[in-house]
Formats: C-alpha cells, sequence, structure tokens
C-alpha cells in the first residue's frame, strides 16, 4: 500500500533538496541566550556561536526569575494537566495569567491557547460566518492565512501596508459584492454583515510595523473591527512594551489581540487571544484548538506571570533591547549594507540586487556561522523571489562586544561575497 506513496514523498523531498530549500534544523546543546552552542546536521562537533536569530528579545529565556517560577509551579502543580479546559484542565494559575493579560492590554478578558497559532487558527471560524467579510493584509503570518481559510466569511486581500488598496476593499465589503464576485448577474449584490480587519503588528521578515492608526481610522469609518498578531512586539516595543499597539497610540481602540508567550515572554510555549468580552466568552464556547487540546502546563504558566512581573518592575530590558537595535542599524547602515529601515530588532540584510540573491543568502549564513555569527539565510517561497535576506534579530541579551563581534563578521563576509565594497 505504501510504496506509490512512499515513492510520490520520496520524489517531493527530492526535488526540495534539488530546488535548495531543502531546510536542516541545528541542534542547540545548550540553554538559548545570546551565546550558545550548536552542531550542524553535516558537523558533528559543537561550536560556541553568538545567537542573532532568536525570539528572545529580552534575553528572559533562560532568567533565573522565570525559572525559578516554573520550579515552584512543578512543585506544587505538577508538570500536566491531562485535559482541556473545561473538563478539569483549569487551574488558578490560568485565571490568573488571563486577568494579567486583559490588564495589560487594557482589554476586557484574555484567552490562553497552546501558541498563538492555535490563537489564529480557532479565532475566524468561532466569529464569522458566511454572511461576513475578512480583509488581511497579503503578507500576514501563515497562521492568520491558515485560520481565515478555516472560515466561511469572505476574503479580501489588500496591498501590504497600502491604505488606498485596504479602504478600497473595505468600500468593496460595506457597499456588497459586484456581479462578477456572485454566481449569478441577476442576484442583488450583499453588503457584509460583520468585518474584520486582520494584520499583523510587525511583519517578521521585514521588521515593519503595521499602520495601525490609519487602519483603526478607516475601520471606524466603515464600521469594521480591527485585529491585530503581536507576535514580534508583546513585552518589548512601544513606551510600555504594549507592542505596535502602543507605538500607533491605538491602545484600547482594537477589539482582538493576538499574542504568543514564546517570544520575548520568555521563549516558552503558549499563546493568547484578548479583547472585547464577547468575543472572548464565544472563543471560550467555539474555537476548536482551545476546545479541544490540552491546557497550557502549569509550569509555562507560572514562568509567563514571572515574566509580565520583570516588565512591570522595570525598564532596563526594554531599554537595553533598543540601545542595541539602534546601535547595529546605525553601523550596519554605515558600512554600506542594504537593510530595511525602522526601529524593530528584525533587521533584514537584503540581498535584492544580486540575480542570485537566494545562493548568496546560503553561503554567507555558512560563512557567518564559521565567523562564530549564527544567523539564518531566508529566499523562496518563505520571501518573494528576488528579496533573500540575512535576518538578524537583536536581543537584550546581548552585549555591544558580541554587536561588535557581528558587524566585524559581517563586513568580512559582506565583502567576500560582493554585498559591500
Amino acid at each position: 500500500m505504501y510504496q506509490r506513496a512512499k515513492y510520490d514523498f520520496s520524489s517531493e523531498l527530492s526535488n526540495i533538496r534539488n530546488s535548495g530549500i531543502y531546510k536542516e534544523e541545528r541542534v542547540i546543546r545548550s540553554a538559548q541566550d545570546a551565546q550558545i552552542s550548536v552542531s550542524l546536521p553535516r558537523q558533528q562537533e559543537v561550536a560556541d556561536v553568538l545567537n542573532f536569530c532568536a525570539n528572545n528579545y529580552l534575553g528572559l529565556a533562560n532568567h533565573p526569575a522565570i525559572i525559578a517560577a516554573a520550579h515552584k509551579a512543578l512543585d506544587d502543580y505538577g508538570f500536566g494537566l491531562s485535559s482541556v479546559r473545561f473538563i478539569c484542565g483549569t487551574q488558578d494559575l490560568h485565571i490568573q495569567l488571563e486577568k494579567r493579560i486583559a490588564e495589560f492590554y487594557q482589554t476586557d478578558e484574555a484567552i490562553l491557547y497552546s501558541s498563538c497559532f492555535d490563537a489564529n487558527g480557532g479565532l475566524f471560524e468561532s466569529l464569522l460566518g458566511a454572511e461576513d467579510c475578512i480583509i488581511t493584509d497579503s503578507l500576514n503570518h501563515a497562521s492568520i492565512i491558515d485560520g481565515i481559510r478555516l472560515c466561511k466569511a469572505k476574503r479580501y486581500i489588500y496591498e501590504h501596508s497600502d491604505m488606498a488598496s485596504l479602504e478600497r476593499n473595505l468600500i468593496r465589503a460595506r457597499e456588497g459584492m459586484d456581479i462578477w464576485d456572485h454566481p449569478g448577474l441577476s442576484d442583488r449584490p450583499q453588503p457584509s454583515r460583520n468585518i474584520l480587519i486582520a494584520t499583523d503588528g510587525v511583519f517578521s521578515m521585514d521588521g515593519d510595523i503595521a499602520k495601525l492608526k490609519e487602519i483603526v481610522a478607516l475601520a471606524k469609518k466603515y464600521d469594521a473591527m480591527v485585529m491585530v498578531d503581536e507576535c514580534h512586539a508583546t513585552g518589548f516595543l512601544g513606551k510600555t512594551g504594549r507592542g505596535s499597539i502602543e507605538i500607533n497610540e491605538v491602545l484600547g481602540e482594537v477589539e482582538i489581540i493576538t499574542s504568543t508567550l514564546g517570544k520575548a515572554m520568555g521563549g516558552a510555549s503558549g499563546g493568547f487571544t484578548t479583547g472585547k468580552r464577547e468575543i472572548i466568552e464565544l472563543l471560550r464556547q467555539k474555537s476548536r484548538p482551545y476546545l479541544f487540546s490540552n491546557t497550557v502546563a502549569p509550569a509555562l504558566v507560572a514562568g509567563s506571570i514571572a515574566a509580565f512581573d520583570l516588565l512591570s518592575n522595570s525598564d532596563d530590558l526594554r531599554e537595553q533591547l533598543m540601545a542595541n537595535t539602534q546601535y547595529f542599524r546605525k553601523e550596519m547602515t554605515a558600512r554600506g549594507f542594504d537593510i530595511v529601515p525602522g526601529i524593530h530588532p528584525i533587521v533584514p540584510i537584503l540581498l535584492r540586487k544580486f540575480e542570485n540573491d537566494a545562493e548568496i543568502s546560503q553561503h554567507m549564513a555558512r560563512d557567518l556561522y564559521d565567523e562564530g555569527i549564527y544567523v539564518v539565510g531566508f529566499f523562496y517561497p518563505v520571501v518573494p523571489k528576488g528579496s533573500a535576506r540575512i535576518r538578524v534579530q537583536l536581543s537584550a541579551a546581548h552585549t555591544k562586544e558580541q554587536i561588535d563581534r557581528a558587524l566585524a563578521a559581517f563586513t568580512k563576509v559582506g565583502k567576500k561575497h560582493g554585498v559591500i565594497s
């Protein structure tokens, strides 16, 4: 029975390898930090390298206070709950964390998921139906795309961060489909009942921030709701770490926020949705990843509460991260690298002026690894053709000396490959 399928699967894997997009996992043999011990699949020896490709923005992945909180939760609450939330999987810790998230974002309520991928996957079909419409940014994360696919609502895509394109689609949704969208020319246009604009707060490949102030203004004009995924913003972007919503001065004006506990907030696992009370209550009743997945383990919940405690007690980590980001961006620009302007610690080193940009990205990443700098090259289909890049991610855990080592390595490797002169 399997022989035919085996042939097809093997052929597909060969095509992936031959096209140069086969992904190999690196093995980290230490705790996640600014410096880690890594072995690549094709060379088993372990190398100590500086890590510039983790989502560990605040350096909390092995923070003593978070580890201590997780240990205590293991002692007090055990390893896991072997249950979904609505049966026997809700502990007081889960209620505490949900309350903490809602207070942080100044929303009504919050609901926990195993990941933000699950939060996005269980969002849209729980709230919207065939009479409704979702308008989504063309560069939204795969989890938003997949979540929308599960929903029966009408879908429109607006050009990335293009407010004119967004408004055209809002008009289209509010006034009703034109005859070319509808099965029959004789049917009358059907205006959407509810409209939801969905966007990443920060787009992970370029590190650019959504124009939420303009998006919210358009949403008010056309009586639409707004959903923002804050995975690459929660805890560190904005004056108090409340993300792109805070940067854009629309705190309290967004109906739905989804995000993760697995990046800046300790880097472990877990996600959430927070927003209007009726929305969160509906998700508890209908959201399939919430209803049919085990609850987040108590140690992870306690560690996440500790992460919020750290943020509320000091701004030092946020300020260090922003200082590191500003320094690296300034120095890389001065050296002649093509980087996407911005303020985010995601810093894409673009190779778009080269025809063989994908190949260069892989060679540069390998040479940088040999120089003790761990980064990853991204190329099609992860990013559009002709826009391959090395994506650097800064952390509050990086010292100036470590950043200077990275700058020196990039300069050496960049000159070797003709990326800079």
